[in-house]
C-alpha cells in the first residue's frame, strides 16, 4: 500500500529536512532504542554482573550499532507485529545477535522508559548538534556578514510606525544576529538529562538482585561515561523532562527572534529598502506578472510559528506526570522531530530569503531626505545641553504637525542662542549623517 504523508515535513519539504529526518523518525528512535539496549548489555558485562562477552562478539555488537540500517529496522517493525510493545521488540531483536545466556541480560532491570528516556536524550543531542551548525552556515553568519557589509548604510528607523531617529542597515541587522547568537550559546550549554533506575526510580530490581552492588553510582557511570548525556539521581518511572522542557523554551524564544527578523525585513521590502533578485523561471503571482512577492521570508516566518508553537506545547506538557508514570508524554515526545523540523525549514526559507536581497540605494536615501523632521531631536538635545530646559518644548511647537523641510530646520538653529560652532554643527547636520554610533557598535560588537 503505498504511504501518503500527513505532514509536509515528509512529502513536500522532505528533502529540505533530509539531515534530520533519520534522527527524529521512527527508524532513528529505534536505531537510539537499540543503541542503549546494546551498550547497557556490554556494561553489565563489563561490571562483572553479566557474564563474560567476547571481543569478537562485543566488535560485532558495536558494529549493529554503527551500521544499523533499514534492514535492521524492519526486523525490528516485524517482531513488533507479535509483540505490539516497540521496546520488547528490539529486546527480541537483540536476542538474536547473542548466544542464548545472555538472553537473560538484555534489558536487565529496566524499565521502558529507561531505555526510552536515554534514547530521546541521543537522539536530542545529535540533533541540537546538527541543527546548530545549520543554522550557524546558512542564518547566523549571513546575518553576521550583512551587518558588516551594511554597517555605513543610513537608513530611516520607524518607531510606533512613524519617522525616527535614523541607525544604519548593519546596525538593525547586528540586533538579530547578536538576539539569536546568544540564545544559540544558552542551548548549547543546556544539559540533556537522563537517568536508568528502574520502574518507580528506586533501583529496586537492581538491588533485589545484586544488594552488593553500587547500583547509584553504575547508573551514573552509564548515563554520563557510556552515553555522554547529564545523570539525573531522583526521579519517579519517567525522567521528568525538565531539561528537554527547557531547550524547548529555547528553540521557541529562537524563533520568536526570527520571526521579529522576518517580518522587519518584509516591511524594508515592502517600504522599497531592498529590492529582491529575481529566480528564472519563478513565479511571483499567478495573475500579476510584475511582482516579486516576499514568500521566502513569509515561509520562514510561518515555520518559525509551528516551531514556536509545537515547542510551547510540549514544554508546558512533558514535564507533568500523573503519580509516578502515565503514558502522555510518550505521544507527545514522537513530535519533538516537527519542532526540529518546521526550525529547519524555517532556516532554509530565511536563508533564501536572505540571499536575494538587494539593497535599493535611492528608495534608502529618498525616505531619509524626505525626514528632516528626525532632526529635530537632535537639536533639542544640543539645546538642553546649553541649558534650556523647554527645548523639547519649543521644537514640539516648531515641528508637530508641520510640514519640515531641510531650509526650515537650518532657520530655527540660526535663531537659537547657540554658540556659532554649535550652529554651525547643527546645521551641517543631516537625516544620513544622525546614524550616531551605529558604524561604531558593529564595529565593536560584532566579531
Amino acid at each position: 500500500m503505498q504511504n501518503f504523508p500527513i505532514s509536509p515535513l515528509d512529502g513536500r519539504y522532505s528533502q529540505k529536512v533530509s539531515e534530520i529526518s533519520p534522527l527524529f523518525s521512527e527508524f532513528g528512535l529505534m536505531y537510539a532504542r537499540t543503541k542503549v539496549e546494546i551498550l547497557w548489555l556490554l556494561f553489565l558485562s563489563e561490571k562483572g554482573i553479566a557474564p563474560q562477552i567476547d571481543e569478537m562478539l562485543k566488535i560485532g555488537l558495536l558494529t549493529v550499532i554503527e551500521n544499523f540500517s533499514e534492514e535492521e529496522f524492519q526486523k525490528i517493525k516485524k517482531i513488533e507485529t507479535t509483540t505490539n510493545h516497540d521496546v520488547k521488540a528490539v529486546e527480541y531483536f537483540i536476542r538474536e545477535l547473542v548466544p542464548e545466556n545472555l538472553w537473560s541480560w538484555i534489558h536487565f532491570a529496566c524499565t521502558s522508559e529507561d531505555i526510552n528516556n536515554t534514547a530521546y536524550g541521543l537522539i536530542l543531542k545529535d540533533g541540537i548538534k546538527v541543527v546548530k551548525q545549520i543554522f550557524q552556515k546558512e542564518v547566523l553568519n549571513n546575518l553576521k556578514e550583512k551587518s558588516i557589509e551594511w554597517k555605513s548604510v543610513s537608513m530611516l528607523c520607524r518607531t510606533h510606525g512613524q519617522n525616527a531617529t535614523p541607525s544604519t542597515m548593519g546596525k538593525e541587522f547586528s540586533i538579530f544576529w547578536y538576539r539569536a547568537k546568544e540564545i544559540t550559546m544558552v542551548l548549547q550549554k543546556l544539559q540533556i538529562t537522563a537517568k536508568i533506575n528502574g520502574a518507580t526510580g528506586t533501583f529496586s530490581a537492581h538491588a533485589i538482585a545484586f544488594p552488593n552492588e553500587d547500583w547509584i553510582s553504575l547508573g551514573q557511570e552509564f548515563i554520563e561515561k557510556k552515553l555522554e548525556l547529564d545523570w539525573i539521581p531522583l526521579t519517579s518511572q519517567i525522567e521528568p523532562h525538565d531539561q528537554q522542557a527547557a531547550i524547548l523554551n529555547e528553540f521557541s524564544r529562537l524563533s520568536s527572534v526570527l520571526i521579529d527578523l522576518c517580518r522587519d525585513v518584509w516591511g524594508y521590502i515592502s517600504l522599497g529598502y531592498f529590492e529582491q533578485k529575481t529566480v528564472k523561471g519563478e513565479i511571483g503571482s499567478s495573475t500579476m506578472p510584475h511582482k516579486v512577492n516576499p514568500i521566502d521570508f513569509e515561509n520562514a516566518e510561518g515555520n518559525f510559528k509551528l516551531t514556536r508553537g509545537i515547542a510551547r506545547t510540549l514544554s508546558d506538557e512533558l514535564p507533568i506526570s500523573r503519580w509516578q508514570r502515565d503514558l502522555t508524554d510518550s505521544t507527545l515526545q514522537r513530535n519533538l522531530g516537527l519542532v526540529f523540523g518546521h526550525f529547519l525549514l524555517g532556516i532554509r526559507s530565511l536563508n533564501k530569503g536572505l540571499g536575494k536581497l538587494k539593497l535599493n540605494q535611492n528608495a534608502i536615501a529618498t525616505a531619509l531626505q524626505n525626514a528632516p523632521e528626525v532632526l529635530t531631536e537632535a537639536i533639542q538635545t544640543v539645546l538642553r545641553a546649553h541649558g534650556q530646559a523647554d527645548a523639547y518644548e519649543q521644537l514640539k511647537d516648531f515641528s508637530r504637525g508641520q510640514p519640515m523641510s531641510t531650509e526650515k530646520i537650518k532657520a530655527f538653529i540660526k535663531q537659537t542662542t547657540l554658540p556659532k560652532e554649535v550652529k554651525n554643527r547643527l546645521s551641517h547636520l543631516s537625516p544620513e549623517t544622525y546614524c550616531g554610533l551605529s558604524e561604531a557598535l558593529v564595529t565593536k560588537f560584532v566579531k
